[in-house]
């Protein structure tokens, strides 16, 4: 194992991270909220420690990193990030307790927007910001940015891609990584600015519109109010932010297609986004009817909320504008399905992705008509291109891993003793699928702050189970991960 690459990557991201919080720091200075000392001191401890491990270690120039080094980079990188990113909580006095702290940053990078914070109103602005931006950052990845920014940090940079992107398969959009990681950084960039844009010309502040913009890009659902999106109570800026929260679920590979002059047919010829439009319309028809009864037959006020939670469900981003936990049954199995899925693989979303569920399915299909012609040979395709065997078996054993570790998550999480089976059960899939809110006493309505030590640090290592996909932190906890070459 090459070691000394391995720490001169921490410490780029390290660096990247110090940069990262001089905004909110920028912020604490300009409100005076009493949090600036706390963003200094995690800007310098971050800073110096960073450039002492990308400095201080020497490689060598032909050295390239394997595909393990690169799942342990991630790994390794993600909890460096998340121990570094609680200092502002820490210092601040916000969530004075370690576990709180690393909670909420692990839920902030990963983009799962599930939180311990009970207390908005006394929150520093600077730190606010910062709990924002950690859903920024983490929605398209932190190696992504790192190699966006650093490109010849070193060589086989894809393998660092590859370990971190979401789905079964890692999309270049051109032959160089580090030319992909800038151009997704500028679609997302992009995407962000005018989220921005559309909410300040709704009426938020400057300083709402950016913490919502983030936290709809990286698809984290961090709001700054207790009462989330509905604290606007605005009709247009709800389907504003589902219309974002829909576009970040979408394959970023999509709008590079669409920019390079496939237009709207880059779109509709993809199978998987055809497959999430049909989910996505398919849910909000059938929770919108089914919650009619609830809203004393008033279609309209329905499809507004269903909207609403169905693109927050399925994109993994987290807001929330009414309380689905009182909707009926079968809406909040509806929910609790598109939770599971979640969107586009090369997306900011979490979730198993629907190009997974979607070869599943064709597999399950085979697998029955195999029964009945067993001489006939049919062969899995999406796009209409075959997939290989070896992918198909890969997404089978995400899949099986995928729910064994939501199940063994929520067993962990029953020895908490406080809570209902349907409180543990969905507190586990939320973490495992970047989501935020579950039901019970983890609801729309509700948070983490009930549950003990012990099950905060279970759901950590769940939500980087889930935004990770799984692999990399296994490898991690392999003994033969750590042996040298």
């Amino acid at each position: 194992m090459n070691r000394k690459l391995i720490i001169r990557v921490l410490g780029a991201i390290l660096c990247i991270e110090a940069i990262a919080m001089i905004p909110a720091l920028a912020v604490s200075f300009v409100h005076r909220d009493g949090d600036s000392m706390a963003l200094g001191v995690s800007v310098l401890l971050a800073g110096i420690i960073g450039v002492c491990l990308f400095f201080g270690v020497k490689t060598d120039k032909s050295s390239h990193l394997r595909l393990k080094e690169g799942f342990i980079i991630v790994a390794l990188g993600w909890f460096l990030l998340s121990l570094f990113g609680a200092l502002p909580f820490m210092l601040s006095g916000v969530l004075p307790r370690f576990e709180d702290a690393f909670f909420e940053a692990v839920s902030g990078f990963t983009t799962t927007g599930a939180s311990v914070v009970t207390d908005f109103d006394h929150f520093p602005r600077g730190v606010m910001l910062w709990r924002a931006t950690t859903h920024w950052i983490g929605g398209m990845g932190v190696l992504v940015l790192t190699l966006a920014l650093l490109p010849k940090l070193t060589g086989r940079t894809a393998h660092l891609v590859k370990a971190e992107s979401p789905g079964p398969s890692l999309s270049k959009l051109v032959p160089k990584t580090g030319e992909t990681a800038k151009i997704l950084y500028s679609i997302y960039g992009v995407l962000t600015a005018a989220e921005f844009i559309a909410l300040v010309l709704l009426g938020l502040s400057p300083y709402d519109a950016v913490i919502h913009a983030m936290a709809t890009a990286g698809t984290g659902g961090f709001s700054n109010y207790g009462a989330s999106i509905a604290a606007f109570q605005s009709v247009p800026v709800e389907m504003t932010v589902s219309l974002f929260m829909f576009l970040f679920g979408i394959n970023f590979a999509l709008y590079f297609k669409f920019i390079m002059g496939d237009h709207i047919k880059a779109f509709y010829r993809d199978e998987e986004f055809r497959w999430y439009f049909f989910i996505v319309v398919l849910s909000v028809v059938s929770i919108s009817l089914l919650n009619l009864g609830y809203y004393h037959g008033d279609y309209l006020t329905s499809l507004r909320y269903t909207v609403f939670t169905v693109c927050s469900t399925i994109s993994t981003t987290g807001f929330v504008v009414t309380d689905y936990s009182l909707w009926p049954v079968t809406s909040q199995m509806i929910i609790l399905l598109i939770m599971l899925i979640g969107s586009c693989a090369g997306s900011t979303a979490g979730g198993m992705k629907v190009i997974r569920i979607s070869m599943v399915f064709k597999m399950s299909r085979r697998t029955i008509r195999a029964a009945g012609h067993p001489q006939k040979v049919e062969v899995v395709r999406i796009d209409r291109k075959a997939v290989d065997e070896t992918t198909l078996s890969q997404v089978a054993q995400f899949a099986l891993m995928y729910i064994a570790v939501w199940l063994v998550g929520a067993f962990l999480l029953s020895f908490d003793g406080k809570y209902d089976l349907l409180t543990h059960l969905t507190a586990s899939l939320t973490c495992v699928s970047n989501v935020g809110p579950g039901l019970g006493a983890v609801g729309p309505v509700y948070n983490f702050a009930g549950y003990g030590i012990f099950s905060k640090l279970v759901s950590s290592l769940l939500m980087l189970f889930g935004r990770l996909e799984l692999l990399p932190m296994f490898i991690m906890f392999t003994r033969s991960a750590w042996h040298q070459y």
